[in-house]
């Protein structure tokens, strides 16, 4: 049998090495963190095998006594976990921190990769990514987006809108239509991220004029990865047809007088109430689009 101390002096070596290497080089802390916890989880991996998992407990204790605080059995479990889950995954993003990573490495490989990519893109926090994860962020795509993401393909701005879409209402009960652009802009950060990446907001109530009428866009957004604008229309009552034609309306007329030719056709989002849910209803026009969407 392997002495007990065999694995532990190699950990000990790699920690106490990090340690040095973020004190002289601190611009590559993450890289350095996420190399040395790797290999301690490989580390620590091949003990369980030849001592069980009584090792994480007995390495905790002489770590902590040796190196201080911070060497939980959790912990080393932690770090074992990364290695088990990116032994088989290339993907390791350096900009991430390990923290980021102890949000994720329970779950399975494609949510992982998602959230990756999305921390990476929108450069979340730790608090962010936990958020986004315990609201089922990736459960709430549709099907189509869940592939194109596995088989790496491109996306476009309808894709990563979430089905549902979650909006925060604490008190309220009966919802108007602009009770409902109030919940929306009283957060509208976290409306804007659950459409998708790149959207911004312009204004609410947007004035148009068509013929001899002025009408009022409830919100326009634009988006500045997919270089278009969208029109939101909201409506607290069943889905009706006119609805349709109404925003067909203003998309026409932003595509008319607002978009410029270097800017891609405008898209249209109608949010109507059916089934108690707030839903985003669609025709075969390309440029509207559905979710689902829910007050929380």
């Amino acid at each position: 049998m392997i002495n007990i101390n065999y694995y532990y002096n190699d950990i000990k070596t790699l920690l106490i090495n990090n340690e040095v290497t973020k004190k002289v080089k601190d611009y590559s802390k993450n890289k350095s963190d996420l190399t040395t916890y790797y290999n301690v989880g490989k580390l620590l991996s091949e003990a369980g095998r030849h001592y069980g998992e009584g090792i994480i407990k007995e390495y905790s204790r002489k770590l902590t006594n040796e190196l201080g605080k911070g060497y939980t059995p959790t912990r080393l479990r932690y770090y074992r976990r990364f290695y088990i889950v990116f032994q088989k995954c290339p993907t390791v993003s350096d900009k991430l921190s390990f923290s980021h990573y102890c949000e994720i490495i329970w779950l399975d490989i494609q949510k992982i990769n998602y959230y990756i990519r999305i921390s990476e893109e929108q450069n979340l926090s730790v608090r962010e990514l936990r958020e986004r994860v315990k609201s089922n962020e990736y459960e709430r795509l549709p099907n189509k987006t869940k592939n194109k993401l596995i088989n790496k393909e491109n996306t476009k701005v309808t894709d990563l809108v979430k089905d549902p879409i979650l909006i925060k209402n604490n008190s309220y009960k009966n919802i108007t239509e602009k009770l409902l652009q109030k919940l929306i802009l009283e957060d509208i950060p976290s409306f804007l991220k659950q459409l998708g990446n790149g959207f911004t907001f312009i204004d609410n109530e947007y004035k148009i004029k068509i013929g001899d009428n002025y009408n009022y866009i409830d919100l326009l957004l634009f988006n500045y990865i997919y270089n278009c604008f969208i029109v939101v229309e909201l409506k607290v009552t069943e889905y009706k047809a006119e609805y349709l034609g109404q925003i067909l309306k203003y998309v026409n007329y932003v595509d008319l007088n607002i978009k410029k030719p270097f800017h891609n056709k405008t898209i249209g989002i109608i949010i109507c109430k059916e089934n108690n849910q707030f839903v985003l209803k669609y025709s075969t026009d390309s440029r509207i689009f559905n979710t689902t969407y829910e007050l929380v």
